[in-house]
């Protein structure tokens, strides 16, 4: 197990968003590009931990989507299975990037389809017992290495972020993906 050990923060750390913005100032004075520095972070931020959080996947022969599908099933409970359009609508793809993800999760044995007793017309997704366990596996090393990834902020921190990105969210995200309360 690793251990991440707070580091000092400095208010006056300046990073690569910085330097774009010293640019900006240089070049167009006048220009107010406050929210520059906090969209470029952000974006910058997500770059860098979807590195991160790829890497943990691959250790598990796991790509990112892979890795949603299966976790969207293991968190829907027993049975583990859902109609692909429930699937597509969580995880915000189309149904033909859907089917064909299906497929190949099908092919490596990780899931399985089986006729919906609700409806004749459709089918249901189910972990597969190896995809279970895979999942599971997974999941366990995904949220050690989100641990790992926000340990340097202090709980407070890591606390008022949370809730500024849950506003922005809101305010950013379209009703119609938003969850049912």
């Amino acid at each position: 197990m690793v251990i991440i050990v707070p580091i000092a923060f400095s208010e006056t750390a300046v990073d690569k968003v910085d330097f774009f913005l010293e640019q900006w100032a240089r070049e167009m004075p006048d220009l107010d590009v406050g929210p520059m520095g906090v969209i470029g972070r952000l974006n910058r931020c997500s770059a860098l931990m979807h590195r991160r959080l790829d890497a943990t996947f691959e250790k598990f022969g796991l790509s990112t989507w892979e890795f949603d599908v299966l976790a969207s099933l293991r968190r829907s409970g027993a049975p583990y299975q859902l109609a692909p359009t429930a699937l597509f609508s969580q995880l915000m793809v189309t149904s033909g990037t859907m089917t064909h993800r299906l497929q190949k999760l099908e092919a490596a044995g990780w899931v399985k389809r089986m006729p919906n007793p609700d409806d004749a017309r459709s089918m249901l997704v189910q972990l597969s017992p190896s995809g279970l366990e895979l999942v599971e596996r997974a999941l366990l090393a995904h949220v050690e290495n989100e641990k790992n990834i926000m340990a340097p902020l202090e709980a407070d921190a890591a606390a008022s972020l949370d809730t500024q990105l849950r506003r922005l969210l809101a305010m950013l995200e379209p009703e119609s993906v938003k969850p049912a309360p």
